[in-house]
């Protein structure tokens, strides 16, 4: 309920009396969307009608994104140095210094051609325009674990 807001008004046409209501819903998932859409057009039929959505990302979730992705080439750099170190015979063992050296965030892009267009943009185009992406580089160390101190540790 705290993602909803109403808003009701009530006329009088003739004899009869009208009520427009306009319902805004903040949802944070797309097909929850689409089923509540669905739903109100399948029961209220022409009655109804549904603004385009508009899609916005919040801070929790653009930081929860920073995070992933950093986490994400973490594991990807650690994945690497273990290849590495396979390939000469060597284990790799704990980092000694993980540092984040850069972090990029961009959002999707529309041409201009488009932006400027009299047709309204499609769904997929909007969802394009609000898609938020992100990189990271990191710069980590891991201890190389010689091949015996793996055979010490078996015994």
């Amino acid at each position: 309920e705290e993602n909803m807001t109403v808003t009701e008004d009530f006329s009088r046409v003739e004899n009869t009396y009208q009520m427009e209501a306009e319902v805004c819903i903040i949802f944070s998932d797309f097909g929850k969307m689409q089923n509540v859409c669905n739903l109100l057009i399948e029961k209220l039929g022409t009655s109804v009608t549904i603004s385009p959505p508009h899609f916005y990302h919040t801070p929790e979730a653009v930081d929860t994104l920073r995070r992933q992705v950093c986490v994400a080439a973490v594991g990807n750099t650690r994945r690497k140095a273990q290849e590495v170190c396979r390939l000469f015979g060597q284990s790799l063992g704990k980092p000694l210094l993980i540092r984040e050296e850069e972090t990029k965030e961009w959002g999707g892009h529309i041409d201009s051609q488009l932006l400027n267009s009299p047709d309204p943009l499609t769904l997929q185009e909007r969802i394009q325009n609000a898609t938020a992406y992100a990189s990271c580089r990191v710069f980590a160390v891991f201890e190389i674990k010689g091949k015996e101190n793996r055979r010490n540790k078996l015994l």
